[in-house]
């Protein structure tokens, strides 16, 4: 195993609210996200990782973005988009295996008409639950 970063922050989306809410920890299964609203619906999408760097690059064009707001379920320190498919982290107990790059969806044009383009390549990617368990804020991340 290779340690390659940690968690900054957790998120997860509840029916009826627009925003993520955070959390300190999230509880996992093979199905997703207990208590997400996407839990169970796209188990190849059940886990939206982004980095920080996205942020950072939404900053360096005069962006400014709340964390949570590019949809993810795990900020990290770490960039992981150039991972290929099929790639396994482990955060505490849980293993995830990267199954896509994210799509931009329109709701980033909402927010700023720059950001699909912007972020094409640096929004995020979805890992589906390949262990359960609970994955806590501030964990360190494995490449394994």
């Amino acid at each position: 195993m290779q340690e390659v970063g940690k968690v900054l922050k957790l998120f997860i989306s509840i029916k009826g609210l627009d925003k993520r809410t955070k959390r300190e920890l999230l509880e996992v299964d093979k199905h997703g996200i207990l208590e997400d609203k996407f839990y169970a619906k796209d188990i190849q999408r059940s886990i939206l990782l982004s980095s920080n760097d996205s942020y950072i690059l939404t900053q360096d064009n005069n962006i400014t973005l709340s964390y949570g707001e590019l949809g993810e379920n795990i900020l990290m320190d770490f960039n992981p988009y150039s991972l290929d498919v099929g790639t396994k982290l482990q955060i505490g107990e849980v293993i995830l295996e990267i199954t896509q790059a994210c799509t931009i969806c329109n709701h980033l044009s909402k927010i700023d008409k720059k950001l699909p383009k912007l972020l094409k390549e640096d929004r995020g990617i979805f890992a589906k639950v390949v262990k359960d368990g609970t994955i806590h804020q501030d964990s360190t991340i494995f490449m394994i």
